[in-house]
């Protein structure tokens, strides 16, 4: 019983480690293959404002990803808050989205 406890209790701590990554990020949610015409294949991509610059987020695939991509596929859609964990690889910017508003 005390080590299923403690199990729990670790777990728990991870969840909330996982979601003090978490970040909200507002900006422009857009197609990386139909709009940008980066891709082969169909991607969101967040496009965010950093004063003068834009910076991209590349969602990582997942639910929340697939579900919000329908809207923006053949049209970018401005003003859109994401939340998640983000991450970078081979200098690309990428966003496990757990919410997309």
């Amino acid at each position: 019983l005390a080590a299923c406890v403690l199990m729990m209790g670790a777990g728990l701590l991870w969840a909330e480690d996982a979601k003090k990554d978490e970040v909200t990020l507002k900006g422009t949610l857009t197609c990386a293959k139909c709009e940008l015409k980066e891709t082969d294949k169909c991607q969101n991509v967040l496009v965010v404002k950093d004063g003068d610059k834009e910076v991209k987020y590349y969602f990582i695939d997942n639910a929340t990803g697939k579900t919000a991509h329908k809207d923006v596929c053949s049209k970018a859609k401005e003003n859109v808050s994401v939340t998640g964990v983000v991450t970078e690889k081979d200098g690309k910017k990428l966003i496990e989205a757990s919410k997309v508003e």
